[in-house]
């Protein structure tokens, strides 16, 4: 979050450093230097306090780290629009804020933050969602233009939204997080989406922000972010961010451990294989949770289980998963030799996906074979897949390469696994039963994608733990509020049985900022015109009308009224 206002460099001599990405200069400021005994080096410590002037060197726009560093920097006041647009979008700010009120998202918050900050951090959320972005710089923008849940509809500076990021408490965070839980029902059977990502982060001094092992890896430290999705019911239940070394099998112990904590008993966790441990599997079982967890075919784990079972199912319609394009079967067995308990392996084949697996395999081996002739005749070093697929001749003395041959009892091993996959119960169920409770996940790693595509949450420009945990937790929430929509306009889809281009959240989103309010000579926002064909199929999605966007835009009206006269009050005019 950068201020509106250049200020002067600080000065402090030998304390700043400049790094330039782009067409942008950075200011950093060396805030502390750590000895390292074993290198006998010295490590410098700095954050970003600022963007340096293009214009004039001497001065750069600060962030919220500046004051952090220099509380007593003298600071000019912001200069924001304190004037509203004279054409108000507010489509998609009626669906939300309907939303908002189902889910009693208002009152939850507004146990634990006053008038002003509830309606401001209402406004980000929302904010992120319709510009899919979280760039605070640009919210007064945003508010310029749009309908908003603050008092009076008042529009704040970006400086305001920097320092709101600041106040926000770790209480508050948790104490959303309790009540939200709480309010779920606890008594049923519910499967819960486990599933992690990992954010980059150039903060300066956020303590969870460490060199691991990303996703993808642009080179820039990253904390890591894990959410808990109730695949029953459809909603987000909690979230936590942990440092960016720890490996998702280390956290799944405490996430089970919190899991209980919020109240959750009759539960089930549907898992990927990346959280498969022993140790993970005798926790959850001490627990008594039980999990689904998905296995490829060409893992070791389960490969020995398709090939003994190889040609028992894929013919028979009785083995058919109706809808789902597999055939499957189950047995029963064990996942370790010490394991005490049976677990049930499903084991599905799918034909289209044997024949992707079979030419990506195909390919690899074609590339592989490649690169080693390319390095006939030369004294290289292969690595080990290299050798698990291929016999590698050298020459007598072992060191020149000659001339790779296929290990064809391999290859032929791991074409016979293509088109194969395993999910694996703790619980008695078949596999249709299992392969639909699995499938159920994929609207939670559509709610993940949407974090990172349409909430701009690929990384977080942030310069302090503070704004960092506050923009993760309105990012939590904007998820609850993005995620109903989605499955609202789904089973809108499901409804009509058919998929028009415009039920996609996005495309959703777009048609309804045409709604729009209009200010006349009279100083009244007025509906521009009336709601369309299309928008009137989306709204009828969330169970409104337009009969329900008028009367939503005559509120609006009202309250921009109130606000224009207390303004006019407040300034002595009649």
């Amino acid at each position: 979050m950068y201020y509106d206002f250049e200020v002067p460099l600080p000065d402090v001599p030998g304390k700043l450093a400049y790094e330039k990405h782009g067409g942008t200069t950075y200011v950093k400021y060396e805030y502390d230097r750590i000895y390292d005994p074993e290198k006998k080096f010295t490590y410098p410590k700095r954050a970003t306090i600022g963007k340096r002037s293009k214009e004039n060197p001497d001065m750069f726009r600060p962030n919220q780290n500046y004051l952090t560093y220099f509380p007593n920097a003298e600071m000019p006041i912001s200069d924001y629009r304190n004037t509203r647009s004279s054409c108000l979008r507010a489509g998609a700010f009626i669906v939300m804020r309907k939303i908002i009120k189902d889910y009693k998202l208002e009152e939850i918050l507004g146990m634990y933050f006053q008038d002003r900050d509830l309606g401001l951090f209402l406004d980000l959320a929302v904010y992120s969602i319709i510009t899919e972005d979280n760039a605070g710089q640009y919210y007064p923008d945003y508010a310029y233009n749009h309908p908003l849940f603050t008092q009076n509809m008042k529009i704040y500076s970006d400086s305001t939204v920097s320092a709101f990021f600041q106040s926000v408490t770790e209480n508050q965070n948790a104490g959303f997080l309790n009540e939200w839980n709480g309010s779920r029902n606890h008594r049923e059977k519910i499967y819960i989406s486990y599933d992690s990502t990992n954010k980059n982060s150039k903060a300066g001094d956020v303590e969870i922000v460490e060199y691991g092992k990303p996703k993808v890896d642009i080179g820039f430290p990253v904390f890591n972010y894990a959410m808990g999705y109730d695949v029953n019911n459809r909603e987000p239940l909690f979230y936590e961010k942990y440092p960016g070394s720890i490996v998702d099998i280390s956290q799944l112990k405490l996430m089970l451990n919190k899991a209980q904590g919020y109240g959750y008993k009759k539960v089930g966790f549907i898992l990927d294989r990346g959280y498969f441990s022993k140790q993970d599997i005798e926790h959850m079982d001490k627990c008594g949770y039980s999990f689904i967890i998905m296995v490829k075919g060409m893992a070791d784990l389960v490969s020995e289980l398709i090939l003994s079972n190889k040609g028992s199912f894929e013919n028979k319609r009785s083995c058919d998963m109706d809808g789902f394009g597999v055939y499957g079967k189950t047995v029963k067995g064990r996942l370790y030799e010490s394991d005490r308990k049976e677990r049930y392996f499903h084991i599905y084949h799918s034909i289209s996906k044997e024949a992707s697996e079979r030419i990506r395999f195909e390919d690899k081996l074609k590339t592989m074979k490649t690169y080693m002739m390319a390095h006939r005749d030369e004294e290289f070093t292969f690595g080990p897949m290299y050798k698990k697929y291929f016999y590698l001749h050298y020459d007598k003395e072992n060191k020149i390469f000659l001339l790779p041959e296929e290990n064809t009892q391999a290859t032929e091993r791991e074409l016979d696994l293509c088109g194969y996959f395993v999910i694996i119960t703790s619980d008695k169920m078949t596999a249709k039963e299992a392969l639909h409770i699995y499938k159920s996940r994929d609207m939670s790693e559509k709610v993940f994608r949407g974090d990172k595509t349409y909430l701009g949450d690929k990384s977080l420009r942030v310069h302090s733990a503070e704004s960092t945990s506050a923009k993760i937790f309105i990012e939590f929430v904007a998820m609850i509020i993005r995620n109903k929509m989605y499955t609202c306009l789904f089973d809108e889809m499901k409804r009509l049985n058919k998929k028009p281009n415009y039920m996609t959240v996005p495309a959703a989103i777009k048609e309804l900022e045409k709604i729009e309010l209009t200010r006349q000579a009279d100083n009244v926002y007025r509906l521009d015109h009336a709601v369309t064909k299309t928008q009137k199929n989306i709204l009828n999605a969330f169970g409104l009308t337009d009969k329900n966007i008028e009367y939503r835009a005559n509120w609006i009206s009202e309250e921009l009224k109130k606000s224009m006269m207390k303004e006019k009050h407040k300034n002595g005019e009649r």
